[in-house]
């Protein structure tokens, strides 16, 4: 983690230079223009590296970051940022278009160019920072899409996708999977603004080339959903059941061990978690998407080592003084 500012620490006259110094680090260079700068200023940012990308996120009282065409014009930064924004209303100018963005909703910045974006009162955002090279996509497309991503068909899976990221982002960037969390970041980033552009050729070439990454984001968005098959993967894909498991096996995966592998890692922290312990392990089986607990207990056994009831007593103990 590159912990950046929590102005908690600091004295009420020392947060508004903080947070503008912070802000120089952590994103593009612009004006932070605070809605109350006498008044009770706080703000936590947090960034953390994933791959070539990074997540930031930002909880604030009322601000503004105006970045002016000078200071674009001084400081290029090719970098792109997809937002989702958790408190209150993001306001953003960019373009020559003005956006709100809702709470749970998704917004675009393109970091190289000038901008004027805020929100007032407590707010909140987590966003992806990525690099311009990395989407293989010229810059006029990027620039028409991140203006018209509701367009996309992939709008929700992406925003949920980021929402995640934001949330559980020490988790995700800490775990040994975080370069193939980060590429497959990119290639769904990519797919969105391709699929939100008007050129057809550039939709169809990233949405070919994301095929695979798309229906693994839509797997892990959906594991606790016992519905979860191969054919409805397939129909929500618009491809043949025979096309998918083509995909999969020229990707050396099996889908269904797959699925079940994801289902027992995510039973595995519930299990783990002080927060579920009262929570009785077949209503964990089955928030995972396993109707017959049996199954579920078996499978667990054979990839952990353990049974569930076996495993969260070996953690309570261990958690217990004295022991």
């Amino acid at each position: 983690m590159a912990f950046v500012l929590d102005t908690a620490a600091l004295p009420a006259t020392e947060r508004v230079e903080a947070v503008h110094t912070a802000m120089m680090f952590a994103s593009a260079p612009c004006h932070v223009i605070h809605e109350n700068p006498a008044g009770p200023v706080h703000a936590r940012m947090e960034v953390w590296d994933l791959g070539d990308t990074n997540i930031f996120t930002c909880r604030s009282s009322g601000l503004r970051l105006l970045r002016t065409a000078k200071l674009a014009r001084q400081d290029a930064m090719p970098v792109i940022s997809l937002a989702v924004q958790r408190e209150g209303y993001g306001r953003l100018d960019q373009h020559g278009h003005q956006r709100v963005t809702p709470s749970g909703e998704l917004l675009g910045v393109d970091l190289s160019g000038a901008y004027d974006y805020s929100w007032s009162g407590d707010g909140a955002a987590g966003c992806v920072q990525i690099p311009l090279d990395q989407l293989d996509l010229p810059l006029d497309a990027i620039r028409e899409a991140l203006g018209n991503l509701r367009a996309s068909p992939l709008y929700r899976l992406v925003t949920a996708h980021i929402a995640t990221l934001s949330r559980d982002r020490a988790r995700i960037t800490a775990d040994p999977t975080a370069p193939t969390v980060a590429a497959a970041t990119v290639d769904l980033v990519r797919a969105l603004l391709a699929s939100a552009t008007r050129s057809e050729r550039h939709t169809r070439r990233a949405l070919a080339e994301t095929l695979l990454t798309r229906i693994r984001a839509h797997v892990r968005h959906h594991l606790t959903d016992p519905g979860l098959t191969p054919a409805r993967i397939a129909a929500v894909h618009n491809i043949s059941l025979r096309q998918l498991y083509k995909l999969c096996a020229g990707a050396g995966l099996s889908l269904e061990q797959w699925i079940i592998n994801e289902r027992l890692r995510g039973a595995r922290h519930d299990l783990l978690h002080p927060g579920h312990q009262h929570q009785p392990v077949t209503a964990i089986a089955h928030s995972w998407g396993f109707r017959d607990v049996t199954h579920f207990t078996r499978r667990f056994k054979a990839r952990y080592g353990l049974t569930p009831s076996q495993l969260r007593r070996a953690s309570a103990d261990a958690r217990r003084p004295g022991i």
